[in-house]
C-alpha cells in the first residue's frame, strides 16, 4: 500500500558540538526546527544531547526530552548506535583505530569493549521502547572486512565463519529489540561486513531471516561502490525501515577509480556531497519509496567534503521537503470506471 514519507528530518551526529546552538538538546532542537525539520535522529553516544542509560531506565526522562523536541516542532525519529554497533565485531587489525569509539575503561581490552557495546545496544532497545520508536539505526561491525579483496586467496570457509560469528553476536541483541517492538536498521556501508545486498543476504540467512534485521538505506554508499541503488530498493524494500538522505558523486579518471588511491576525501573519485550537489537521483528514489509504501522518515545525513555543514543543513531541509511525494488515495483514471457487471465481463472475454 502506498504511503507518504515523513520528513524532513536530520541526523544530529555531524552537528553536535561545544558551541551554541549545538551543545544542548534544547538548543539543537530549536535550531533544527527553525530550519524546517520535523524530526531529529539522535546519536546516543553524545552526552551533550542525550543520556542513554537514563533513557533506558526512565520513561519520565524520555517524556521530558520528547517534550523539549515537540516544543520546537520536531520529534525523535530514531536513536543511532552506529559507534556502539561497530564495536560488536572488530577484526584485530582495527582494534586500536576503533578504540576511539570506546570509553577509557575498555580501551585496549577487546572483550570488555565488545561487552560494553552490547550493553549499550541493549540500553538503546529499552530507550527506544520508552520513546515509542519503531526503529533504530546502527552498524553491524566487521570481522571479514580486511579480506574484502580476494588477494591473497582467502582460506576456504573464512567468510562463512565470519558471518556465523557476526550473527551469533547479534542474535540476542535482535531478540531484545524484538521484545521491545523495534526494528534494527543496519546501514549498508563499506567497512562493515554487511556492505551491499549480497552480504546483507548472507547475514540475514545466518540469522534465519530474523524479523528485526532491517536496513537503513543510504544511496551515497552505493554510488561509491557503483551499485544500482534504485534496483536495491526494488529487491529489499520489505526490509528498508530507515532512510539516510545523503548525496555523493563518482568521477573516475585515468588515475583512480572505486578505491580512490588513498587520497583525502576532497581528492577522491568517490566523494560525499551535500544534497543536490552530487549525482544521486533522489526524484527516482522518493518515487520508489512511495511506490513500495515506505512510511518512515527521510533523514538528512550531512557529510559533504566541500560545503559548510550549516549551509548543507539549511538547504537540505527544503531539498527533502521538495522531494517528498504526497501519495494519492485515488487512481487517476477512476473517473472512467464503473460498477462490476459479471455478465459484461464474460461478453468482453467471449465466455458463454
Amino acid at each position: 500500500m502506498a504511503s507518504t514519507v515523513k520528513g524532513p528530518a536530520i541526523f544530529l551526529a555531524q552537528f553536535a558540538g561545544d558551541a551554541k546552538p549545538f551543545n544542548s538538546w534544547d538548543s539543537i532542537c530549536k535550531w533544527a526546527g527553525s530550519l524546517g525539520y520535523r524530526g531529529v535522529q539522535v546519536p546516543t553516544w553524545d552526552a551533550r544531547l542525550f543520556d542513554l542509560a537514563k533513557a533506558a531506565s526512565s520513561k519520565a526522562y524520555c517524556d521530558q526530552i520528547a517534550g523539549v523536541a515537540r516544543k520546537h516542532g520536531v520529534v525523535i525519529t530514531e536513536l543511532s548506535t552506529h559507534l556502539q554497533g561497530q564495536l560488536v565485531a572488530v577484526n584485530p587489525a582495527y582494534d586500536e583505530a576503533f578504540d576511539a569509539f570506546a570509553p577509557p575503561q575498555v580501551k585496549g581490552k577487546p572483550k570488555a569493549r565488545q561487552a560494553w557495546a552490547v550493553e549499550q545496544l541493549m540500553l538503546a532497545a529499552k530507550a527506544s521502547q520508552n520513546l515509542g520508536l519503531a526503529a533504530t539505526v546502527t552498524f553491524p561491525g566487521a570481522l571479514a572486512w580486511p579480506y574484502v579483496y580476494p588477494w591473497p586467496q582467502r582460506p576456504e570457509g573464512l567468510i562463512d565463519t565470519a558471518f556465523e560469528e557476526l550473527a551469533k553476536r547479534w542474535k540476542p541483541i535482535l531478540n531484545a529489540y524484538d521484545e521491545a517492538g523495534v526494528d534494527v536498521c543496519y546501514e549498508i556501508h563499506p567497512g562493515e561486513d554487511v556492505f551491499d545486498g549480497a552480504t546483507f543476504e548472507m547475514f540475514l540467512a545466518k540469522l534465519k531471516n530474523h524479523p528485526r534485521c532491517c536496513i537503513n538505506y543510504d544511496p551515497s554508499h552505493f554510488v561509491l561502490q557503483q551499485l544500482d541503488y534504485l534496483a536495491f530498493i526494488g529487491i529489499y524494500h520489505e526490509r528498508i525501515k530507515a532512510f539516510h538522505v545523503k548525496d555523493a558523486e563518482f568521477n573516475p579518471d585515468g588515475r583512480q577509480g572505486v578505491y580512490s588511491g588513498y587520497q583525502p576525501w576532497v581528492d577522491r573519485a568517490g566523494r560525499f556531497r551535500s544534497l543536490g550537489d552530487g549525482q544521486v537521483d533522489f526524484a527516482a528514489i522518493f518515487s520508489k519509496m512511495a511506490q513500495y509504501g515506505y512510511d518512515s522518515w527521510a533523514v538528512l545525513e550531512w557529510e559533504c567534503c566541500l560545503k559548510h555543514p550549516e549551509d548543507g543543513a539549511r538547504e537540505g531541509a527544503q531539498f527533502i521537503a521538495d522531494h517528498i511525494i504526497r501519495v494519492t488515495e485515488k487512481a487517476f483514471d477512476d473517473f472512467a470506471g464503473g460498477s462490476v457487471d459479471k455478465k459484461q465481463l464474460k461478453r468482453f472475454l467471449g465466455i458463454r
